[in-house]
């Protein structure tokens, strides 16, 4: 990580970017969109009523999938560049349009819709109702064979990647507000987009966004580069219009159902495991790797890991093994993990991750961001850079990590004794030898008593398995569990923690 002075910053900066929209007749960029969040910011929130035929407002799931984009009509597709555009249709959930445009050269061109694009299926297209923009859009690229699906940006502030041969998982968010907090959650959307035309040859897109909501407006620019790592840049400058209880910084949104971790009686079916992300991975500035695995919960929890200057986190889905899931039209194996690594220090604050309660794999009930200790008074910018990675197995510590958790929810065991047993893979592991003193190193918190602890190494696969029991006091309270490996005098894998829920 290069260091620089903090990219968190607070002051003068917001005259700046209020004088910089002024050069937005010489030339697009970032401190144009950076001048209109600001002047937008000094504003009342204007939600404004969805300016779309009452059909289209009014359309089912299964309608809405109906409508389907043209592919011959694709941006760009006829000047043949590397990268196009496809545009997602109003309507249903998605009701008020966002303006897209294109910048070449500097200079704006809005791209309008026409139902010309799109296929209806036999159902309304609005006739000639002015509509005054899509729903948002994908993004096409030659990732694993020609006019693949790169990504997509759809709803508030959600988008979401892909890496090669990965398939869609998780999604992330420009800014997550008051997320898990008393009196719900403040969805601010990108309302405007501005996205840069390539030129043959290129590999990367650059596209900028105005985001907008009762609380908040920023500014974001978006360079992505795809690959086995597919890469996006992200730049923002962040002004509040009323004080935040919770201004979530680079949230990451995913789905864990049930796995290894949970009890047998909710898991659904004959798959063993159903989650878009199996584990909250975070880089200390100090360099530690801690893993927590996810959990679905019985009621809504929220935890924090204070961090000053975090050299990263994540959620990951670590499971690579398609017998884990035994689902081929999921493919939760091949789903991808995503990693937020800020550029600069971003200070003191705390990585915060909200697990809610879900009956099904088809509602998101994990969220993870960064919190800053300080939040910027009214109409300052709080400016943030970061690179966020969506990878299979790019990412992860160099020596060891947690692989899968197992508990021991026996109905005899579950009042008096409870066992864990974490599998340790990676380099380090694999060179230990059975004979080489490798020692589970366990920790228990207020609430109970470390029983036992072993470990021993699985010959056929190199790995090895940590078990250990703890005994609740009774008490109720939650138990806070941390493990690694160690073969004195050197430290083996990263900490795996937990939250054991008596």
């Amino acid at each position: 990580m290069k260091g620089k002075t903090s990219l968190l910053r607070f002051g003068i900066g917001g005259l700046l970017a209020l004088l910089s929209g002024v050069a937005a007749a010489a030339g697009f960029d970032f401190a144009s969109v950076r001048g209109e969040a600001r002047l937008l910011a000094a504003k009342p929130y204007e939600s404004g009523a969805p300016d779309l035929p009452a059909t289209w407002r009014k359309l089912t799931y299964d309608q809405y999938r109906r409508i389907q984009f043209r592919a011959e009509q694709s941006w760009w597709r006829k000047d043949g560049l590397p990268f196009e555009l496809q545009f997602f249709h109003p309507g249903w959930l998605f009701g008020r349009p966002v303006k897209i445009s294109e910048v070449a050269g500097g200079q704006v061109v809005p791209i309008a819709f026409a139902p010309g694009f799109f296929n209806y299926d036999g159902l309304d297209d609005g006739g000639a109702s002015p509509v005054a923009g899509f729903a948002g859009f994908r993004i096409l690229y030659d990732l694993n064979k020609p006019r693949d699906e790169l990504g997509a940006f759809l709803g508030a502030s959600y988008f979401r990647l892909l890496c090669q041969r990965a398939v869609y998982g998780l999604s992330a968010r420009g800014l997550a507000i008051n997320t898990a907090e008393p009196g719900g959650e403040e969805f601010p959307a990108f309302e405007k987009f501005w996205i840069e035309r390539p030129v043959a040859g290129d590999r990367r897109l650059v596209l900028y966004a105005l985001l907008d909501g009762p609380s908040v407006t920023g500014a974001y620019r978006f360079i992505i580069t795809p690959g086995a790592d597919t890469v996006v840049d992200v730049k923002a400058a962040v002004y509040c219009r009323r004080a935040v209880k919770v201004l979530g910084l680079a949230p990451l949104t995913s789905m864990f159902w049930f796995g290894e971790n949970t009890p047998p009686a909710g898991r659904v079916g004959p798959r063993p495991e159903v989650h878009d992300s199996d584990g909250l991975m975070i880089l200390s500035s100090t360099g530690e790797w801690s893993w927590r695995p996810l959990t679905n919960p019985a009621a809504a929890r929220v935890m924090s890991f204070t961090e000053e200057n975090p050299r990263g986190f994540g959620l990951a889905q670590r499971d690579r093994d398609f017998e884990s899931y035994e689902d081929r039209e999921a493919q939760y194996h091949l789903r991808p993990s995503a990693w937020v690594e800020p550029a600069g220090n971003w200070g003191r604050g705390t990585v915060r991750l909200a697990e809610l309660p879900t009956p099904n794999e088809y509602s998101d009930n994990i969220v993870a961001f960064w919190v800053p200790e300080t939040a910027p008074p009214a109409g300052e910018p709080l400016e943030f850079d970061y690179k966020l990675h969506w990878y299979l197995d790019e990412v992860r510590p160099a020596g060891g990590w947690a692989t899968a958790t197992h508990v021991d929810y026996s109905p005899a065991n579950r009042l008096a004794r409870v066992t864990f047993a974490i599998d340790f893979d990676g380099p380090a592991p694999q060179r230990a030898g059975p004979d080489s003193g490798v020692q589970p190193v366990v920790s228990v918190g207020t609430g109970a008593t470390l029983e036992s602890a072993t470990v021993r190494k699985d010959p056929a696969r190199g790995r090895w398995l940590a078990t250990f029991a703890i005994t609740p006091d009774g008490s109720g309270k939650p138990v806070e569990l941390r493990c690694f490996l160690r073969a004195a005098p050197h430290v083996l894998t990263e900490t795996w923690t937990y939250l054991w829920n008596p």
